[in-house]
């Protein structure tokens, strides 16, 4: 149990070693995170954990009072009303949270991409005695004026095709991935279906994906939390990215004191396995900031 819900989890590496958390983002199980980076860092010298988020994989399911209307939502969020969500990034902080509580850890490094991103930079800012560093991998700050996907895309994300059809399923999925992967290094079609039935077969969790998209909505714009962020960041993002725009890589540096930031050219919105050496060497950095920083206050 963590935070008061059940959370499904796995380790790799040492349970010795310090702890580094990986969170996942919008609708994404944790088995997106490519086991050879796992691997990777946990060959580093590191207890590697990852979990699916609330609502999420075999995570617990979240039943709110009555459905969420996410068209409704959208449109209350850009007229600037108020609305209410089952639960905000606040709580999947806080579970993220309970997940080192129940294994008895007093704290980590973060690692969190797209919208794991923005449930990191939330621990890091309100939950700094638990945070040794953050690195927020195609995520964003949530200024209102930075640039937003095309409607294209929106209304992609928006259709949820039925999981007893796994061919129309795929398709969908596919289609998707052609739009916001990474136009440089793209898996080959043999690999990608299988991630996307890997993942269909495990779980699928369609009102999770709203709910979660609503607590999104929900954080808005949190620059006021990003200037409290003191461990040591590193911002990961591709320049190719059409789902969060590099700007809004660029603008969460802008606002966390020193952070580091790495464009990458031709990387979309997802984690090419042609990277992950890269992303390894950079994850890697900034923890070794942070232990230099640790070292030096000590």
């Amino acid at each position: 149990m963590a935070n008061g819900l059940r959370l499904a989890y796995d380790e790799f590496g040492d349970a010795a070693d310090p702890a580094l958390v990986l969170v996942m983002g919008l609708g994404t199980q944790m088995i997106a995170w490519p086991e050879t980076l796992c691997e990777g860092l946990a060959s580093k010298g590191y207890r590697v954990i990852r979990f699916d988020n609330r609502d999420i994989g075999l995570s617990q399911q979240i039943e709110p009072k009555k459905p969420v209307n996410l068209v409704k939502l959208i449109l209350r969020s850009k007229l600037g009303l108020s609305f209410r969500v089952p639960y905000g990034l606040r709580d999947m902080a806080a579970d993220a949270i309970g997940v080192l509580d129940f294994l008895e850890i007093e704290s980590a490094h973060w690692v969190g991409a797209s919208m794991g991103g923005m449930i990191c930079q939330v621990i890091a800012a309100e939950y700094p005695e638990r945070s040794l560093s953050l690195t927020s991998i195609m995520s964003s700050s949530g200024n209102p004026a930075l640039p937003q996907p095309s409607l294209r895309i929106a209304k992609q994300l928006l259709m949820r095709p039925n999981r007893n059809n796994e061919q129309a399923y795929l398709k969908h999925s596919l289609a998707t991935w052609a739009i916001i992967g990474s136009p440089d290094y793209p898996p080959t079609q043999e690999e990608l279906s299988d991630r996307i039935l890997s993942g269909l077969r495990r779980s699928y969790s369609p009102h999770g994906y709203t709910h979660q998209m609503a607590a999104i909505l929900e954080s808005g714009d949190r620059r006021h939390l990003l200037r409290k962020i003191k461990v040591p960041t590193q911002i990961i993002h591709g320049k190719a990215d059409a789902l969060v725009p590099v700007e809004g890589g660029i603008d969460t540096a802008k606002h966390i004191k020193n952070a580091k930031i790495e464009l990458i050219e031709g990387m979309g919105h997802d984690l090419p396995r042609q990277l992950i050496p890269r992303f390894i060497r950079l994850i890697y950095g900034v923890i070794a900031d942070s232990e230099k920083s640790k070292s030096n206050a000590a």
